[in-house]
């Protein structure tokens, strides 16, 4: 035993070891997730995130000294982004074809998004900084938590909420689509990039090329439509809670 913990606080303070945990998590996942013929309940990143969790919890491990070593998958979050722009090159004459069906329902996505979300929290009794936090859950984190700070809210909370938004999004999505009839490949990417971001999108591409390219469209542009819109909303929010 003394040598089992001896080891253990040897791998733990290498950097490569929570690298590794992350890697081997998600690849754990995804073979869980390919074994049950891709079962949407069975989110690879879910299942990374619960056995990273689990992990951490029996070892005592802060998130601080996991993120340190787990930093680089971080820093390829960038490029991975920028790698959405393949497919969506590939789709782009259906893009051009599609321009104005593609703003409609981006500005009609975001304001449904935005609304339904803060209705939901003013009505369970939420504080105006909970409002403020919940409000941009669906767009990609890093600029829904420098929103959330602008509006007064607790960008850590975001993070989460964006997080669960994403995976229920990729979990829950494309059977809802299923249910509601909608078959056009562009409709169901525009619908799944637009409420549940880069998670979302990873899960449309996975299905169809035509679905992720135009879930990675409009996971950046609801991005910007929700930083022009939101303050706007906000100060209709924040005037009916007034009054």
């Amino acid at each position: 035993m003394d040598n089992l913990q001896d080891t253990w606080v040897y791998l733990s303070a290498s950097p490569l070891f929570h690298l590794t945990l992350t890697l081997v998590a998600f690849q754990a996942a995804s073979l869980l997730f390919e074994k049950t013929g891709r079962n949407p309940l069975l989110n690879p990143v879910l299942g990374a995130v619960l056995i990273v969790v689990a992990v951490l919890m029996l070892t005592g491990t802060d998130y601080g000294s996991y993120f340190e070593g787990a930093q680089f998958v971080h820093f390829l979050l960038g490029p991975a982004t920028v790698a959405l722009a393949v497919p969506l090159y590939r789709q782009w004459y259906r893009v051009r074809r599609s321009a104005l069906a593609i703003v409609v329902s981006l500005v009609a996505g975001s304001l449904t998004a935005i609304l339904s979300a803060v209705a939901v929290a003013w009505l369970a009794g939420s504080s105006e900084a909970v409002l403020a936090s919940v409000a941009p859950k669906s767009v990609t984190a890093p600029v829904a938590m420098g929103i959330a700070e602008k509006l007064g809210g607790l960008p850590s909370l975001t993070a989460v909420l964006v997080i669960v938004t994403g995976i229920l999004g990729a979990m829950l999505g494309p059977k809802v689509l299923d249910v509601t009839g909608v078959v056009d490949w562009r409709a169901r990417g525009l619908a799944i990039g637009t409420a549940s971001h880069g998670i979302g999108t990873a899960r449309a591409l996975q299905v169809n090329e035509t679905a992720g390219a135009f879930s990675g469209l409009a996971m950046g542009l609801n991005a910007l439509a929700t930083a022009l819109l939101l303050p706007i909303v906000w100060s209709g929010i924040l005037w009916i809670m007034g009054g």
